[in-house]
């Protein structure tokens, strides 16, 4: 919206070319989201404790967990719902409502948006309850994802608003090409090319990575700014890539495909980076609100579509590692309890838990897990370098 009032301003009075530099949006985006965060922040929780919607700590099912997490009970919770409306501010504000890239991140947020708040309402509501039936919130992910997957893949599908190109300096990349690529951290080629029916494949795995980075982030938020913090650095990451790929030159010399409207991509990112640090300011130890279902699934959700935008899902793995191995550890928990009579591999899963079983404080757990996150986000910007 405003890069359009600049463009209009700019034909009565001179505009300074600094103020359409993506790098400025960007900027202004992570600066405009966090702001709104943090204005808004007091009055929203204040709000959430006059509708009484707080958080409910189920201890007949992990009564140690209880006990542990007994100060939290009645903590406003959904607060995923400012992290949202700060992102969707921010990218009303500085994103480009000409380019394809920015409505399907917006849908797909308030789509994703929806499901995580359904199940948080149906927590509040019924305390006893654990939100939406496990298959049914799946069904609902998987609803989003195969939606964000056929029109990624299929030309006919486009919303009114083509996909831009990619390309190299010596190739260009229809849109069925481009998301029939698929490269691995480190290694500049791309390491295999789907193409015709084989896109079948690609399909399944798009929407395996949504469903999965929105539930891995969820499993994820358990502890005290612990998923807030570690998507701030994982968004950072893909913002600065997102920003290398918009740019030909920048593109060309670090080996990256070259893809227009990638800004589009890189000022969300950077919105949802400032949003999520704004989040920190009332999330951290000890939490003032606590973002649910409402922001875990649909920002890691929105991850994984921006790892699939810019074809580094498998650098999403590496930098957003912390949160494959809190999806693993719950997936080997409950596969050990089945297939061994009852025998469990941690204390408590997610692994963030087990830690806490064992004795360690919260703030030391999320602190040294931010400090994992920060080495891997390390080697996530330095893969972008080195390939």
């Amino acid at each position: 919206m405003i890069p359009l009032l600049f463009k209009w301003l700019a034909s009565y009075h001179k505009i300074p070319n600094v103020f359409f530099y993506t790098s400025t949006k960007m900027m202004l985006s992570a600066l405009t989201a966090l702001l709104v965060t943090i204005i808004f922040g007091p009055f929203f929780i204040k709000k959430l404790y006059a509708l009484k919607i707080g958080q409910h700590i189920r201890k007949e099912e992990c009564p140690m967990l209880g006990k542990l997490h007994e100060k939290k009970q009645d903590t406003p919770t959904m607060g995923g719902i400012l992290i949202l409306f700060s992102l969707l501010i921010s990218s009303l504000l500085w994103m480009d409502f000409a380019v394809g890239f920015t409505w399907l991140l917006l849908i797909s947020m308030l789509a994703l948006g929806w499901i995580g708040g359904r199940d948080d309402y149906l927590k509040i509501k019924y305390k006893n309850a654990k939100g939406l039936p496990s298959k049914k919130k799946f069904f609902f992910q998987l609803i989003v994802a195969i939606g964000v997957s056929l029109y990624l893949l299929y030309p006919s599908i486009q919303w009114g608003f083509e996909m831009p190109l990619a390309k190299t300096l010596s190739t260009t990349f229809t849109k069925s090409q481009y998301f029939g690529l698929y490269f691995f951290p480190f290694i500049k080629e791309p390491f295999i090319l789907l193409k015709g029916s084989f896109l079948i494949f690609s399909f399944l795995f798009f929407c395996f990575i949504i469903t999965g980075s929105s539930n891995a982030v969820n499993l994820s938020d358990g502890l005290d700014g612990l998923a807030a913090g570690l998507i701030v650095l994982v968004s950072l990451v893909f913002a600065v890539l997102a920003f290398l790929m918009n740019h030909i030159g920048m593109s060309s010399y670090l080996h990256l495909v070259y893809v227009e409207g990638s800004s589009e991509i890189a000022i969300f990112l950077s919105a949802m980076f400032g949003a999520c640090l704004g989040f920190l300011w009332y999330n951290g130890s000890p939490a003032q609100i606590f973002m649910g279902d409402t922001g875990s699934l649909s920002l890691g959700g929105l991850l994984g579509l921006c790892s699939i935008l810019l074809r580094r899902e498998f650098l999403l793995a590496l930098v957003g590692g912390l949160f494959v191995i809190e999806a693993l550890s719950v997936i080997l928990q409950v596969l050990s309890f089945r297939l061994r009579k009852g025998k469990r591999i941690f204390l408590c899963a997610p692994i963030h838990h087990h830690f806490e079983y064992q004795g360690h404080s919260e703030t030391k757990i999320v602190l040294r897990f931010w400090i994992i996150g920060l080495i891997l986000a390390i080697l996530g910007l330095a893969s972008i370098k080195f390939q």
